[in-house]
């Protein structure tokens, strides 16, 4: 996987820099979005790895089902990724992009994975909590995740706290196992 986010980066550093040149990057992230969901098409992956296919083809049809969501900009983004036999790179530069993005703009993406739904003033007391602790704004998702047993898992960047009882039993487990 680092050698997937290693060839995106420059793809979506410069992506990024147009964007913001032109003051588009809602419009580059839905984009980049629609690109990554039909390069991640398991039917389309398929086709594309046919030898028997032009290459040509694919483009043109990565771009058919892409419509008139993709600008000028886009498409050639489209047949550039094709062209470099880098299609599959989009979900990499989506993501990616989307990380520049949110730099750029102050704020994180966070998310809590619990065994049980967490209530609405629980999760607005994570969120604050994580906005003094990484002094930036917060998008808080979250999700239920029955094999934790119990407790939460809180992911935002790079910052990951397990307090979950799966997390805390495999703990005790390294430990007792040394």
């Amino acid at each position: 996987m680092s050698e997937q986010s290693t060839l995106a980066r420059p793809y979506a550093e410069a992506l990024f820099r147009l964007a913001m040149e032109h003051k588009e990057l809602d419009k580059w992230s839905a984009m980049l979005a629609l690109m990554a969901t039909v390069a991640a098409d398991a039917q389309l992956s398929a086709l594309a790895q046919d030898p028997r296919i032009a290459r040509s083809r694919i483009t043109q049809l990565f771009l058919d089902i892409c419509g008139r969501e993709l600008s000028s900009d886009g498409a050639n983004l489209v047949r550039l990724l094709q062209d470099n036999h880098r299609i599959a790179l989009l979900p990499e530069i989506a993501h990616q992009f989307e990380q520049l993005k949110a730099d750029a703009q102050g704020y994180i993406d966070a998310e809590v994975v619990s065994a049980f739904d967490v209530e609405p003033a629980q999760l607005k007391s994570i969120s604050e909590a994580l906005r003094r602790r990484l002094g930036r704004e917060i998008n808080l998702t979250s999700r239920v995740d029955k094999s934790l047993i119990g407790g939460v898992i809180i992911r935002a960047g790079d910052l990951v706290i397990d307090g979950s009882v799966r997390g805390r039993l495999h703990s005790l487990a390294t430990y007792l196992n040394r």
